[in-house]
């Protein structure tokens, strides 16, 4: 099974920006489809994106352009998520999950902010106000 590291978090400034990484080792990377969420404290768990690794489709929460941006480097089994303008309100643990089903299922399981199979640890993003 595929096990997930995030790296990247850590204390920004408003109005900065952050690339998180999630490394993917232990199975193939191209055969999962790797999605973001985040836990703001005393919230639940929301889903930001997903893209599939085999060929770079994604499904967001948000509009194209706008501040959350996935991307991916197969070659270095990665998945980012490009966070601009952070605000206050981004603070949160940012988690990275893979699931080998499709990108249509895996979307549904964004929206609805978990279900997927696997999960990493996260990576804590606070945006002092």
């Amino acid at each position: 099974e595929v096990q997930l590291v995030e790296s990247g978090g850590g204390l920004v400034q408003a109005g900065g920006s952050l690339r998180l990484s999630c490394v993917a080792s232990g199975d193939t990377f191209e055969d999962y489809v790797i999605g973001w969420f985040r836990q703001a404290p005393g919230k639940e768990r929301e889903g930001i994106s997903c893209i599939s690794n085999s060929d770079g489709r994604t499904h967001s929460m948000y509009s194209p352009g706008g501040r959350f941006t996935i991307s991916k480097n197969n070659a270095k089994n990665t998945v980012y998520l490009q966070i601009n303008s952070l605000k206050p309100e981004d603070t949160a643990v940012y988690s990275c999950a893979a699931d080998k089903r499709p990108l249509s299922v895996v979307g549904g399981l964004v929206r609805a902010g978990g279900g997927m199979d696997y999960w990493g640890k996260g990576t804590l993003v606070t945006v002092p106000p």
